[in-house]
């Protein structure tokens, strides 16, 4: 799969909202979407996440934004509306469970459709030598936001999903993946390394995926991680004074593609454009069901 240029990319979105919405009749919701398929898009306050829901906004889509900062959500908001799009806001921090749970029971209180899921909020590696920190339910910061607020986010979204099938959960992940030491998972033990934490968190994702793409075979919904770029211009690279060396808008073109295209097929790991190999952990079985297991008790859900 190669990346198409804009107008062709604009034009295989805009013929995928018609597939989804083709036949069907508005329903009456406690927010109005008409015909509209519905996307949720995580950390979309800023940088990739916020590309990516503007252009779904522009695709048809009502785009449910998320992100911590109520001001720059709602220019979100605003900048999808103000090109006829249509848009609504949910604010929440995915360092606390509680908030996470809050941000679910509202999408399953005002939606009887979600058509695409983009798991993107998450935080970098950090500077170098940071100390390890914790999120507010005493979990290891970058596990927590990258990957176990996504995790519930998801199971619990996932008959909603069911229902609006054909739908995608895409989760943005990183070329950067270390092996999960189960005995350590917290990084409690030992020096703690920030790009050891956000590797295993990116890991964590992916074999998620995988899980995904296996439970939800033959329901319509898939499920694909993708890498988008190298060190793109957004914030998280910025702040800790990384050299950019690829937009934004590039990293949202092969994001877009693997929402879109039914060539993306389900339980991959795409690294921009290509359909490549996750790190040797992510296949192994008996990994995967640890992770699972456990994800399900950290947050609750087992």
């Amino acid at each position: 799969m190669s990346i198409r240029p804009r107008s062709l990319l604009a034009t295989l979105v805009l013929a995928s909202v018609a597939a989804l919405v083709s036949g069907e009749t508005a329903t009456a919701q406690a927010v109005d979407t008409g015909i509209r398929p519905v996307a949720l898009v995580t950390g979309s306050t800023d940088g990739l996440g916020r590309d990516v829901a503007l252009r779904l906004g522009a695709a048809g889509y009502h785009v449910i934004v998320h992100g911590r900062n109520e001001e720059r959500g709602r220019a979100v908001v605003e900048e999808i509306q103000s090109t006829e799009g249509s848009a609504s806001l949910i604010i929440a921090d995915f360092a606390s469970l509680a908030n996470v749970r809050q941000l679910a029971a509202k999408v399953l209180a005002d939606y009887t459709r979600l058509d695409v899921l983009v798991n993107n909020a998450g935080i970098g590696r950090g500077p170098d030598g940071a100390t390890r920190e914790e999120s507010q339910d005493g979990h290891e910061l970058r596990f927590a936001v990258n990957y176990l607020s996504h995790f519930y986010l998801t199971r619990t979204l996932l008959p909603l999903l069911r229902e609006s099938a054909p739908a995608r959960i895409v989760s943005i992940t990183s070329t950067a993946q270390n092996a999960i030491d189960f005995e350590n998972v917290m990084l409690e033990r030992g020096p703690y390394d920030g790009a050891r934490a956000y590797g295993q968190s990116k890991l964590a994702q992916i074999m998620m995926t995988m899980d995904l793409a296996v439970e939800l075979e033959g329901t319509g919904v898939t499920a694909n991680a993708v890498h988008p770029a190298i060190y793109m211009a957004t914030s998280m690279v910025l702040n800790r004074g990384g050299t950019p060396m690829a937009t934004i808008d590039e990293g949202a073109d092969p994001v877009m593609q693997v929402i879109m295209s039914p060539l993306a097929g389900s339980g991959n790991y795409w690294r921009q454009a290509t359909n490549a190999r996750a790190q040797a952990q992510a296949y192994d079985l008996e990994a995967r069901r640890r992770l699972h297991e456990l994800s399900l008790r950290l947050v609750g859900l087992n």
